[in-house]
């Protein structure tokens, strides 16, 4: 009865967003995000700003991955040593690979692996967390300030569990982040010695689904995870801040999101013909590129609208764009798919103006011999 009552109070106060089967889960903010959709099937205290520990470094490697190519050979500033807690063991002046640094930061947290990042990018850690800023901005981490690049507890540092979700979906666009991010452990070499990196994500031997993403722990923090799993087509990212369980939390959330979704192969338009004035040919047919599969949700059913023009005029390019059509789930648009002409109508040539005089004489002595 009390966890009735409580589930209506927050329901009502809009702190939670439940999804079929209400998962419970122990964290103080979670979101379950489904970036194909752009849309949370979970919510809880998803908008408020709590810090957010080495979860930070999924912005850190971004920006690195970003800014250099993954075989680059770098060397550690002497300014980001000594790095406080996690580490993956640098020193001053080592050299090492983009993607060597970036599995420093995703799989061991190297606090001094983020803090090299930062200085190779930008002359100080301010002037890193302005960058930090602005990318955060571009993704619509609207909530969020960087302060560290590592996640250390400083000023303002902090972020919402609905901006960390867009994060993570941001990291799974770049495939070296996406393969470092599902890695168990790996070695990398530094300054010619090889070291090996485990990666703290025990989500990835408990979940099968799961493909990454970062853990995060400090005491002002707590436990805190962003995760991301994939099944049959459909991606989902899941994040808890301040969870004392969180392993358990996130398994609930995508057992519970992957049963609320599917997908379906993105429907071809019909057959269609479009009337062509002053063409070599009377009409033209349309044709569309195969769109992606869709991913629906619960009872979703999908439904189309094609947007074309009554009649064209010559001449009309094939692979012209003539209009689209629009895929639905129930009412919220999906894609539009662009409709084009699948051959070439090239304009009737014009005759010349003696040429048409000389076709209405003609044809005024037809009739008159009619007569």
């Amino acid at each position: 009865m009390k966890r009735a009552l409580w589930v209506i109070l927050c329901v009502l106060l809009g702190s939670v967003r439940l999804p079929a089967g209400a998962a419970e889960v122990s964290a103080a903010s979670a979101v379950l995000y489904l970036p194909q959709r752009e849309q949370f099937l979970f919510e809880k205290q998803a908008d408020t700003v709590r810090p957010m520990a080495s979860t930070t470094k999924l912005m850190t490697a971004l920006l690195l991955a970003e800014a250099m190519p993954a075989a680059q050979t770098v060397t550690v500033p002497a300014g980001a040593l000594p790095a406080e807690g996690s580490s993956m063991g640098l020193k001053a002046g080592d050299t090492l690979s983009v993607q060597a640094l970036c599995a420093g930061m995703l799989l061991a947290s190297g606090n001094d692996a983020a803090n090299a990042a930062a200085l190779l990018l930008d002359n100080s850690f301010p002037a890193f967390a302005d960058r930090m800023n602005r990318r955060a901005a571009a993704l619509g981490m609207d909530n969020t300030v960087f302060v560290t690049p590592s996640g250390l507890d400083e000023g303002a540092h902090g972020a919402t569990a609905r901006d960390m979700a867009r994060l993570g979906a941001a990291v799974l666009q770049v495939p070296l982040l996406r393969e470092l991010c599902a890695t168990r452990n790996m070695t990398v070499t530094v300054s010619g010695e090889t070291v090996w990196l485990k990666n703290h994500n025990r989500l990835l031997s408990l979940y099968p689904a799961c493909i990454g993403l970062k853990t995060g722990f400090t005491r002002q923090a707590g436990r805190c995870l962003v995760s991301a799993a994939e099944q049959d087509g459909v991606t989902l990212v899941a994040v808890t801040l301040r969870a004392p369980d969180d392993w358990n939390d996130h398994i609930r959330l995508y057992q519970e999101g992957f049963a609320r979704t599917r997908t379906v192969d993105c429907p071809a338009p019909p057959p269609r013909q479009i009337p062509v004035i002053g063409g070599e040919q009377g009409c033209v047919a349309v044709a569309a590129d195969a769109g992606a599969p869709l991913v629906l949700l619960d009872e979703e059913r999908l439904s189309t609208r094609i947007c074309l023009p009554g009649v064209l005029f010559a001449p009309v390019r094939q692979g012209q764009t003539l209009g689209v059509m629009q895929v639905f789930a129930d009412r919220q648009l999906l894609c539009e798919l662009p409709l084009q002409a699948r051959d070439a109508v090239p304009a009737r040539p014009s005759a010349s103006f003696w040429r048409r005089l000389r076709q209405t004489w003609l044809q005024l002595l037809r009739d008159m011999v009619a007569l």
